[in-house]
């Protein structure tokens, strides 16, 4: 009898893999009715990772969409999963514990069926707690091996870490390919270890296409006995995103593998709806570029995941560096310089980390360090000038044990600027928080959610939260949005994600004949420069938000600027009191942070002195060199 093997369909994923946003609740219940009518999968992504804080972003509530988002699937029979990332559960930084447990039960409440949980450290101790939380709710407990290359992570390393997870309670195993790196003989014989040990335990893979590995992996993986792979399917797959399943299925089925059927006329229903997303407003935050495949992703193991957030970071950055070398005679480098040099960057300061594996928010921390580096190196300043908190944690030992050991060099700063290694749990860092954010709920009559879902809310995004109920994310996003608009009518262009080849020739409709009916496919077509992230221009006056000209101080002021562009923060952690005018300060006092490429920044004083003016507001963008405080 051959061997049966069920699809999972990335909705989710395929475009966090292609741009910044997701679609709207709206958008996500029109299409859900023709995933389930193509009747070829076994499994959803309905939600986790950044679904929730893109919700938010957009000033949507995210539980209202997973709600609405799961229901029909669970209706099908259909089971749906979601992304965790363990010890940080929904967001990039490390969570709670007893805000982890109502994570579990809330999204169980709310329809996930499953929770696939991976620590981007491969430390199962960050592991045992999504274990024990999912299987206290009810769900199914996935645990994910990340996948990378390097010499210590091996076969044998694999084999044994999926050993500890199902000993711990896993249900299943999940081979987690963020980057598509894994090489298909490798990952056969890490599934064919773990099958031959518990022939009990389903297994799932899930990879990316960019780097050009994937196909030739999923068979590798189903010739071992791989029970369930994760697929995309047009106009988001392949590209950074994942493989299509029309591929898939028929690569399979040659094989000999028992796969399901697809109703074709299904495929294109998904496929136009999608395409209508990406024509409504989705397209414009989707670089035509993360559609290519490129096979230099293989030397720096970057993650499809993250390709689409990387390239705007890489945009942004670029433009306040080619500021900064105008400014001083020197000349100007173009987008993929910087990205060579970034990806050199990254392989060179990959192993003196501590090899971790490169996915969320890990992968983000590497990159972070690596363009930070080449920044402050093309700025004649040395390496390691500018290292994040949420990165030194990562160096420290504060989000786990890292694979590899730390170098030399690391290891001396970190003692000259009075840091010290951590070997305990993780978790015990970071002591629960439920309590203060049901008074904050409390203190603003904030209705608590079924389920208690809006506490869970607040709890795991605070900042993105505050910002929802405001109206503050709504009105951003909204304003933001018209301006893309404006720029692209402005300058003719398309806003579609799929990008062509220039040519004299563009069709904008193909007619596709199916099973003896007609369907209409229009094309729209996009310029590299149409989907730009740009940060909104400085004010024309030199007045810094919160700054009142008439009532500046009087004497010698000390100024404290930014030493790079993100957005200024008071505080990062409930427990922490924002600095105000008055406040005496001494040097290396922390007065603020900086959030730049989803990392927070310590800004300290380099003085002492009374603050006698406060420059910027709380989640203001600052550029580098912009005035922050003045001290006297």
């Amino acid at each position: 009898m051959a061997k049966q093997i069920g699809f999972s369909l990335l909705y989710r994923d395929m475009w966090q893999s292609s741009g910044k946003y997701v679609p709207r609740v709206d958008q996500l219940k029109a299409v859900a009715p023709a995933i389930i009518d193509m009747g070829c999968f076994a499994r959803v992504e309905t939600n986790g990772g950044g679904f929730e804080q893109i919700n938010l972003l957009f000033g949507e509530n995210p539980n209202v969409s997973v709600r609405e988002w799961t229901k029909p699937f669970n209706e099908a029979g259909i089971q749906t999963h979601m992304l965790e990332r363990g010890l940080n559960g929904i967001r990039m930084t490390p969570v709670p514990a007893d805000v982890r447990r109502l994570m579990f039960h809330v999204k169980k409440k709310q329809g996930t069926n499953l929770a696939r949980s991976f620590d981007g450290l491969n430390d199962v101790r960050n592991l045992e707690n999504s274990i024990k939380f999912a299987k206290e709710a009810g769900m199914i407990s996935q645990a994910a091996l990340c996948i990378t290359v390097s010499p210590v992570h091996t076969v044998e390393y694999y084999t044994q870490l999926a050993d500890t997870l199902i000993e711990m309670g896993a249900d299943e195993i999940c081979l987690k390919d963020m980057a598509g790196i894994g090489r298909p003989v490798s990952l056969g014989k890490i599934v064919k270890n773990i099958k031959t040990r518990h022939p009990h335990i389903p297994m799932q893979y899930h990879g990316h296409a960019a780097p050009g590995f994937q196909m030739a992996s999923i068979l590798e993986v189903a010739q071992a006995g791989i029970d369930y792979v994760d697929v995309a399917m047009e106009p988001l797959s392949w590209g950074t995103a994942h493989a299509d399943v029309l591929a898939v299925q028929a690569m399979l089925k040659d094989a000999g593998f028992s796969v399901p059927e697809i109703n074709m006329k299904a495929y294109m229903k998904v496929r136009s709806l999608t395409q209508s997303f990406i024509d409504d407003f989705l397209g414009y935050y989707i670089n035509p570029k993360n559609r290519l495949m490129n096979s230099l992703l293989i030397g720096p193991g970057l993650p499809g995941g993250m390709m689409g957030s990387l390239m705007a970071d890489l945009e942004n950055n670029l433009e306040s560096l080619n500021r900064w070398l105008l400014k001083n005679g020197k000349e100007e480098l173009t987008l993929d310089d910087l990205l060579l040099k970034l990806f050199d960057e990254v392989a060179y300061i990959w192993p003196k980390v501590g090899y971790p594996p490169l996915v969320t928010p890990f992968s983000q921390y590497v990159k972070n360090l690596a363009l930070m580096n080449v920044i402050q190196m093309e700025k004649g300043k040395e390496r390691w000038s500018i290292i994040a908190d949420n990165i030194w944690d990562m160096i420290l030992g504060k989000s786990g044990k890292l694979p590899g050991e730390v170098a030399p060099e690391l290891v001396e700063l970190a003692k000259e600027q009075g840091k010290e290694f951590y070997t305990g749990n993780p978790q015990d860092l970071y002591p629960d928080q439920l309590d203060e954010f049901r008074a904050e709920m409390k203190r603003n009559n904030w209705d608590f959610g079924q389920d208690d879902e809006e506490l869970f809310e607040l709890a795991m995004h605070p900042e993105q939260y505050r910002a929802y109920k405001s109206g503050e994310a709504k009105a951003a996003f909204e304003k933001d949005l018209a301006e893309k608009k404006a720029a692209a009518k402005q300058n003719n262009e398309g806003v579609s994600s799929v990008s062509v080849q220039q040519n004299d020739f563009k069709p904008k409709k193909l007619i596709i004949t199916i099973d003896d009916e007609e369907y209409e496919v229009n094309i729209s077509y996009a310029d590299d420069d149409a989907t730009e992230n740009k940060e909104p221009d400085k004010p024309a006056d030199d007045t810094k938000p919160g700054e009142n000209p008439s009532s500046a101080p009087k004497g010698k002021v000390k100024e404290l600027v930014a030493p790079l562009e993100g957005k200024f923060f008071f505080t990062k952690d409930p427990s922490e009191k924002p600095i105000k005018v008055g406040d005496k300060v001494k040097k290396g006092d922390v007065i603020g942070y900086i959030e730049s490429m989803k990392t927070y920044n310590t800004i300290a004083a380099e003085e002492e002195g009374t603050v006698v003016e406060i420059c910027v507001a709380n989640g203001d963008p600052v550029y580098e060199d912009d005035v922050i405080i003045k001290l006297q």
